[in-house]
């Protein structure tokens, strides 16, 4: 029979001082940096009605806001125009006037009546000269051509509705992408008072949360 030597007895392993200091300091990390994020959140959170009203009604709601504005706008301006037009056409023109004669107007076969003294001359036919300077009454009915160029200056206003243009399209568009994202941010939301639940605690939510 053989005997087998008893084994050697062995040292106790001593733990080393580092593991525990490391996972203290790992642990006192983790909480500093819990505390802060938490501080942070709560600093952000006491803000959020400030941003809201910031990116929702003044960055979002703005342009949604001048996105609707602008497609129910109008160009409204004076547009000036100089310019010829060509015209021709008959002017008929008829009217009574009186006429003056420029020099002495011979009438040949004139009807003359004349009564002088004793002589009595009814229908007499004659040959007689109108002196320069005699003025007759007429019935004027002639037509005058006209054909001549007419300058045209004025000031023509425009009023043009953009839903009536190509822009109304792309106005629309636009109101199309910024409106799910300004709805998303709760606009009738301005204050601490609008939220159910701060009806009924609005001293903490006013503490909890700034005002804009």
């Amino acid at each position: 029979m053989t005997l087998q030597p008893e084994p050697a007895a062995q040292k106790p392993v001593k733990p080393s001082p580092f593991g525990p200091r490391l996972w203290t300091f790992a642990s006192l990390l983790s909480l500093g940096l819990n505390i802060i994020l938490l501080l942070a959140l709560l600093a952000l959170g006491r803000q959020v009605f400030v941003l809201k009203h910031i990116l929702g009604d003044e960055v979002l709601g703005g342009l949604y806001t001048n996105f609707i504005l602008m497609d129910t706008a109008s160009i409204k301006t004076n547009v000036a125009v100089q310019t010829d037009i060509h015209v021709a056409f008959n002017l008929p023109v008829k009217t009574n006037t009186t006429v003056t004669l420029t020099e002495n107007t011979p009438i040949t076969g004139a009807l003359v009546t004349l009564t002088t003294g004793g002589l009595n001359i009814s229908n007499a036919p004659a040959n007689i000269i109108l002196p320069a300077g005699t003025t007759l009454p007429i019935a004027l009915d002639i037509s005058v051509p006209v054909d001549t160029m007419v300058p045209v200056t004025l000031d023509v206003p425009v009023d043009i509705p953009l839903q009536q243009t190509e822009l109304h399209t792309p106005f629309i568009g636009l109101q199309e992408v910024v409106k799910p994202y300004y709805w998303l941010l709760q606009p009738q939301i301005k204050n601490p008072e609008d939220v159910a639940i701060c009806r009924y605690s609005l001293g903490l939510c006013n503490l909890l949360f700034a005002r804009p």
